[in-house]
Formats: structure tokens, C-alpha cells, sequence
């Protein structure tokens, strides 16, 4: 049944087994999920379970150990296999790893299908997206994500948007924005070799990192680069629920495809500005781009348009130019192309300070503690 390449690690950890429910794959993207879940790797075993690939011609569990400690699961199920499979193959991944007492960790309200036989020590929902917003969401998310509500010890948002959308709908709710990891993003600064990729783009280059899909404002993105034939845009990611084909396509647009979070501060250095040309629509209405600290932690200057999470509080604090339009976006990358580093990046780096991934971690922490202790509370007091 199951297709191990970690090992089964005695449980030795301080602070219980996390057991996490992901829509995203771990290896898709680097963001919040990675971010928070390697940290808490540090102090106990953290499961990340992915959604199934139906590639299988019997159920089967495929598992292997990442390099911060995490362990990530991945069912492989026939194509007519239900939601028991699952369970089932997540009955087995529980036996096999020796996790009795857990914490179950949701970032997909649609794992429920799944695991509502559990009885964690403390259920919590980290919701980093308005996932119903999304391209090709399942019509029962909605009713599934206010099952999860009211189950849920402790829910996470990933910026104010979705703070101040989802307070009132449950009693213990956090606001946890974007971090970032400055150290990392700040290597940036420092004269790197060029990529081989960008080695022959001309100057200046304004670039963006990041999933392509629907949240790109297509037409924004063919405007800028139609009205300034000598700028550059490198966009740098994978392309995910839309057409390639549908792409705007000119001379001056470099699509590099998808890099490694490793990478990307080489990239970045090798850029002008930084840009976040997202579409308003549903989809971006609640969106907390992590890729706003991460851009402004390698020294760029940031354009972007009036997504909610990055006009408050950064175009409010001067941090990133916001525009909406083909012509305000071009006015504003080229103000920024000409404004001095040191005008701004002092500025940044003193928010940036504060921000770190490590201190959002170790803020949540302190929550699950607590969500733990109230959850255990209650219940010796209903067997009392």
C-alpha cells in the first residue's frame, strides 16, 4: 500500500504531531504553508498531506521525508476511488507514523470529506485564500469551509482582507499576514551572477515572481508593455489554470517558467523594479501577496495594483506605488526606476524588521497552545 522513501521517526518532539490538509502541493510553489510548516518542523513531526493524484490502479500512499523535516504524504487513488479511500489510506498513514494525538491543521475546507472521524487534540483552519473565489472551485466549498468553522479551535487569515471577513464568522480568529524571510530574499542586494535565463535581457527589467493565472490583469500586463517597447517584464513562475496561448505575447515579455525558492534572489537582483500586476476580481479580492515583503527584503521598489493587503499598509506607508491603469502603471514604474534606493529602502528595512516569518510563527504558536489547552479544558469538562 505504501511507497515510503522517509523514515519512521520515533516520537521524541516537545510539542504535539501536526497532521496538515493541503490543496497546494508542496513542491508547487514555496509560500505560507512551507514557511509556517518547516518552522514548526523544528519542535514536532509535521505531516503535510496533498490532495490525491488519480493516477493508480488501487489506492497506495507515497511518502518521503523534505529537507526541513517535513513529511509529505501524497494519495494515489483509481479514478472512480471516494472519499473512504482516502480515509482510508489516512487511517493507515496515522498507524504507520505511530500519530495518536495531533493537531489537525487545514489549509482545504474539502478534506473534511475525509477526516471528520478524527479527534485531534485541536483542529486549526489557516485560511491563506478566499479559495471559493478561485478559478474552478468546487460548488460545495463554501458549505464545507462553514462545516470547518464550526469545528475549527483556532483560524488563521493570511492578511486583513480575510481578517475582517471571516471575524465575525467564528469566536477565535488571527490575523497572520505575509512574512518574510529577509535574509534570504536580501542576497539580492549583493552583486550575484546573472542568471543564464536573463543574461541576455536588456535593461531595465521589470520583473514579477509568482503563480500566473487568473489573478494576472492580462490586459494590464500586454497595455505596459505595449506602451513601453524598451522595458523588459520577466515573469517568473509556473502557469496554472489558464491558457498559455492566452498569454499576452510580445518581444519585450520573458516568460522563464517556474524557478526554485532557492533561486529566486538571483533573479530578483537582476531586476529594476518589482511588480504585482494583478487583476481586481474575485479571486484577488482577498489576496496577501508574500511576494510584496519578499520583493521589498531584495531591495526593489514595488508597483502594484489596488489589491486591498498591499495598498494597506503599503502604498499607505510609501512602501509600493499603486495603479490600476496601462497608463498610471507605466508612470509609476518609471518614478520609481528614478527615485533614489536610499530615499525608501531605510524605510522598508525598519518594517521589514518586524515581519519575519519566524516571529509569525512564534506568534501562532502561542495561539495553538493556548487552542490546545481550551480544547482539553472543555472536553474533561463534558467527561467531568
Amino acid at each position: 500500500m505504501q511507497r515510503d522513501t522517509s523514515e519512521h521517526d520515533e516520537p521524541k518532539q516537545r510539542e504535539p504531531d501536526l497532521v496538515c490538509f493541503s490543496h497546494l502541493r508542496w513542491d508547487f510553489v514555496y509560500q505560507r504553508p512551507q514557511h509556517l510548516l518547516s518552522r514548526a518542523a523544528r519542535t514536532r513531526r509535521v505531516i503535510f498531506v496533498e490532495e490525491p493524484l488519480y493516477d493508480s490502479r488501487r489506492p497506495s500512499l507515497e511518502t518521503r521525508r523534505d529537507g526541513s523535516g517535513v513529511t509529505i504524504a501524497i494519495p494515489h487513488l483509481p479514478r472512480d476511488a471516494g472519499a473512504v479511500h482516502l480515509q482510508m489510506l489516512l487511517n493507515f498513514l496515522l498507524s504507520a507514523h505511530r500519530i495518536h494525538t495531533f493537531v489537525a491543521w487545514y489549509y482545504t475546507p474539502m478534506a473534511l470529506d475525509f477526516t471528520a472521524h478524527l479527534q485531534p487534540l485541536a483542529t486549526v483552519y489557516d485560511c491563506m485564500d478566499e479559495l471559493s473565489a478561485f478559478a474552478g472551485a468546487p460548488p460545495e466549498l463554501s458549505e464545507k469551509e462553514r462545516a470547518l468553522l464550526i469545528r475549527a479551535d483556532l483560524v488563521l487569515t493570511g492578511g486583513r482582507s480575510l481578517f475582517e471577513a471571516k471575524r465575525s464568522l467564528h469566536p477565535n480568529v488571527h490575523e497572520c499576514p505575509s512574512s518574510v524571510d529577509v535574509r534570504h530574499f536580501a542576497r539580492a542586494r549583493e552583486p550575484l551572477p546573472e542568471r543564464s535565463e536573463q543574461r541576455h535581457i536588456a535593461l531595465p527589467r521589470i520583473g514579477f515572481f509568482g503563480v500566473i493565472d487568473e489573478r494576472l490583469d492580462r490586459d494590464l500586463l500586454a497595455g505596459i508593455a505595449q506602451r513601453c517597447p524598451g522595458w523588459q517584464f520577466v515573469m517568473v513562475g509556473p502557469v496554472a489554470k489558464i491558457n498559455p496561448a492566452d498569454l499576452p505575447s510580445f518581444t519585450n515579455i520573458h516568460y522563464l517558467g517556474p524557478k526554485a525558492y532557492e533561486d529566486l534572489p538571483g533573479y530578483i537582483g537582476g531586476w529594476d523594479v518589482a511588480m504585482l500586476p494583478f487583476a481586481r476580481n474575485q479571486a484577488t479580492r482577498f489576496i496577501s501577496p508574500t511576494k510584496t515583503p519578499e520583493y521589498l527584503a531584495a531591495g526593489r521598489p514595488v508597483v502594484s495594483t489596488s489589491i486591498p493587503d498591499v495598498v494597506r499598509p503599503y502604498g499607505e506607508l510609501g512602501l509600493a506605488r499603486i495603479a490600476d491603469t496601462p497608463d498610471d502603471f507605466v508612470e509609476a514604474i518609471r518614478a520609481a526606476l528614478y527615485e533614489p534606493v536610499a530615499r525608501w529602502l531605510p524605510r522598508a528595512d525598519a518594517f521589514l524588521a518586524g515581519n519575519s516569518w519566524d516571529a509569525t510563527w512564534t506568534r501562532i504558536s502561542k495561539h495553538l497552545r493556548a487552542a490546545v489547552r481550551a480544547r482539553h479544558l472543555a472536553t474533561t469538562r463534558i467527561t467531568a
